[in-house]
Formats: C-alpha cells, sequence, structure tokens
C-alpha cells in the first residue's frame, strides 16, 4: 500500500493519486486522510464487508476523515 493513494469518503474505495473520480461509486471526494487497510475479496461471506456495507471485491480504508 503506497501512503500517496487515496481513499473515496463516500465508499471508502481505496484509488490511485492520478485518480479525480472514485472507479467505485464515481464520487469525487478523495482525499490522503484515511487510515487502516481492508482488501474484501469475498463480499458475500465477509462480516467485514457486512458491517462496512461493502457489495463489490476491492480495497477500502477502514477510516476516512
Amino acid at each position: 500500500m503506497a501512503s500517496n493513494r487515496l481513499a473515496c469518503r463516500d465508499c471508502h474505495h481505496i484509488v490511485e493519486p492520478d485518480e479525480d473520480v472514485c472507479p467505485h461509486c464515481g464520487s469525487n471526494t478523495l482525499t490522503e486522510d484515511w487510515a487502516g487497510y481492508v482488501v474484501i475479496t469475498h463480499p458475500e461471506t465477509s462480516e467485514i464487508a457486512e458491517k462496512m456495507e461493502v457489495e463489490e471485491p476491492g480495497e477500502y480504508a477502514l477510516k476516512v476523515r
């Protein structure tokens, strides 16, 4: 995980620093101010995905400010 990656404030999806829009939800509210990192591979069977309301596999920030 590169420290300069961004997190979407809306869906917590991790995106590359050169992106202006979250490819996951389409939001443009991206931030460098995030903490924690989780990779969800099978959201349909993941308790963490359920708590985070994640329905798609991917990389997510646990806390976004």
